[in-house]
């Protein structure tokens, strides 16, 4: 258990100051977890990391499934409030804490963020995420087919990039908290990034944003 005790300025902290740190259940590895744990250190909010053993199960344990039925990382418990699912989390945590600052301005950016979550939960957890997770972890998949489907959205996501440095335009927003992750760390999945200059500077731009937290690299890191 590690607690992070995150400077935060009162334009972060809209609706109250916190009674006790976020507590932020989640594995390590998992960019599902790293972008609510990314979230949370840009937003300046006091949290503590509860790391959970998937090796052992424990996400199945009866415990754990008290706090998310589902049996996923990650969850967070906010006083009394306890929320499971990343890019909800992103959601709460951002509408509940952020401010404008986080909220798209128009129903179009509402939409496109909307948008790049099912990108994250699509494209790049069947892409990416599932080339990593089988290499580091294992898991039964298609490896050709998924390093196939990432690089044909790195390839989209090198061109949007093109035009804009974040994927809403100017500003850093919770579409890049999603996808970064499985993105920076996808050569860990076999799946190289050299020719993708615009999604590099991308993530170049997010790694040098204030409050910036990395998700550990694993062994297999290219």
């Amino acid at each position: 258990m590690l607690l992070l005790e995150v400077p935060h300025g009162g334009s972060f902290m809209t609706h109250r100051s916190l009674e006790r740190p976020i507590r932020l259940h989640r594995f390590a590895l998992s960019g599902h977890c790293h972008r609510v744990e990314l979230l949370l250190s840009l937003l300046g909010l006091p949290f503590e990391l509860v790391d959970v053993n998937l090796g052992a199960q424990e996400q199945k344990s009866e415990r754990f499934l008290a706090l998310n039925p589902f049996g996923q990382v990650p969850v967070i418990e906010d006083g009394a409030l306890t929320l499971g699912d990343s890019n909800a989390i992103l959601m709460y945590l951002a509408a509940h804490y952020g401010g404008a600052r986080w909220a798209p301005q128009s129903a179009l950016l509402a939409a496109e963020q909307q948008r790049w979550f099912s990108v994250a939960a699509g494209p790049l957890a069947f892409g990416a995420a599932a080339a990593r997770a089988h290499r580091l972890f294992g898991s039964p998949v298609d490896l050709p087919a998924a390093q196939a489907r990432a690089h044909a959205l790195f390839a989209l996501m090198n061109r949007h990039l093109c035009e804009r440095p974040f994927l809403l335009g100017a500003e850093l927003g919770l579409a890049d908290v999603a996808n970064y992750a499985y993105v920076a760390h996808a050569p860990e999945g076999g799946i190289g990034l050299d020719d993708y200059p615009f999604l590099r500077a991308w993530l170049g731009r997010i790694e040098a944003t204030p409050r910036f937290v990395g998700m550990p690299r694993a062994p297999l890191s290219a």
